[in-house]
């Protein structure tokens, strides 16, 4: 029997820097906020990263936060900021962590690992969406996060890091894979961060490090039940989405993509994307999916502005290629596409992009109406329509 889940997606390098001064992530969530290896589930002993789940946790969970802290019986007013990062928003992040962990990692292929009440006593009452998993290698971070009434119908959760950095293994280019069941589905997560480089001949690095991650990437068997297949392998999941900076550059030189920019001819840029003519030619990600690009490049952009680096005489010596290096594919029947689109933050010289999926899911013994109700069509602020499942929502983000 099949259902239906909505997984939104996004992909946002941050170079390194710890969120504050003021950054909301609810525009960048919004798609799903209603407008009105060791522990991988532990906490991981990095302020930036421990912020940024932080900051998460706030915008998806945004009324929880502020009837706790309306309730709060101190006599000062703290500031926003002050707020995201007190030590109670911790406190409730770990609860959130060691309640889930068990439960996420365990097989769920019989009823005893099933959700106990007293488990469900135990979480954080008011938390609409819950972190899943959290991981962290050098520059590469990924969390996710489900719907809470979700969260019983995961397992098997395992994650694989490999590091394709310096001598190829380091671990500050790479990437981190998050394997889980969802139902009776398998679902891989990726967080990329590909070989950098606009010289001729960089590109193939970036495809070598596709082909070695795809192909040495093992994920530890966890399932008790012997006749069933958990995948141990990337591309033995039923859905795969791979997202992050793939660093793949415009073909042309920084004068030939100003002028294309200039008139508005986003088609003969991305007829040069570097990652379109490598999948037309088959030589990376053969039988992925990536949806139309309707945006301007991601990268790179002067710090605080809506200008690429090279556009004033201040910044023309860091001058780079305007490029779409953020993407996001997917592979896998039963996925669908609803939105692809970026964001407007300018905190790093990257923008952020998103995107969401409707993704089947098998599912054992559960009716499928409470699934799928059906379709809304609604403007975006950008112009761009886009079909919106009232559906349940699974929540990946990730930042690199």
């Amino acid at each position: 029997m099949l259902g239906n889940c909505r997984v939104f997606a996004a992909t946002w390098n941050v170079g390194g820097k710890t969120p504050g001064h003021g950054l909301n992530l609810e525009d960048l969530l919004q798609e799903i906020v209603p407008l009105s290896a060791g522990n991988v589930l532990v906490i991981e002993d990095n302020k930036p990263a421990l912020k940024w789940l932080t900051l998460i946790s706030h915008a998806l969970n945004k009324p929880y936060y502020d009837s706790l802290h309306s309730s709060s019986s101190s006599s000062s007013s703290p500031n926003s900021e002050e707020k995201i990062f007190h030590k109670t928003s911790v406190k409730i992040l770990r609860k959130n962590l060691k309640a889930n962990s068990k439960l996420i990692k365990a097989c769920k292929c019989s009823k005893r690992n099933s959700r106990s009440a007293a488990d469900s006593n135990s979480l954080p009452e008011g938390l609409n969406y819950q972190i899943i998993a959290s991981k962290q290698m050098v520059g590469i971070f990924i969390s996710i996060w489900a719907r809470a009434d979700l969260v019983k119908d995961i397992g098997h959760l395992k994650i694989s890091c490999m590091g394709r950095g310096i001598m190829g293994y380091l671990g500050n280019k790479g990437c981190i894979s998050i394997s889980l069941t969802f139902h009776q589905t398998s679902f891989c997560f990726m967080c990329c961060h590909l070989a950098s480089g606009e010289k001729e001949g960089d590109e193939l690095k970036r495809n070598s490090d596709v082909a070695k991650i795809l192909k040495g990437t093992r994920c530890s068997r966890v399932c008790k039940n012997s006749n069933r297949q958990i995948p141990e392998r990337i591309l033995d999941h039923d859905r795969i989405i791979w997202l992050g900076d793939l660093n793949y550059r415009v073909a042309l030189s920084y004068k030939e993509t100003r002028l294309l920019l200039d008139e508005h001819d986003r088609d003969s840029l991305l007829e040069k994307d570097q990652l379109n003519m490598a999948r037309v030619a088959g030589r990376v990600f053969e039988g992925w999916n990536e949806g139309k690009i309707a945006f301007a490049p991601t990268y790179k952009y002067s710090h605080n502005s809506d200008s690429y680096v090279g556009e004033t005489d201040n910044s023309k010596k860091q001058r780079r290629t305007p490029s779409w290096c953020d993407r996001i594919l997917w592979r896998g029947n039963g996925i669908k596409q609803l939105a692809y689109i970026r964001k407007e933050s300018k905190f790093s010289d990257h923008r952020p992009v998103c995107a969401v999926f409707a993704v089947e899911v098998e599912m054992k013994n559960k009716s499928p109406s409470k699934f799928m109700k059906g379709f809304l069509l609604h403007k975006h602020k950008n112009g761009i329509y886009m079909k919106t499942a009232y559906v349940p929502q699974t929540c990946l983000v990730c930042s690199t």
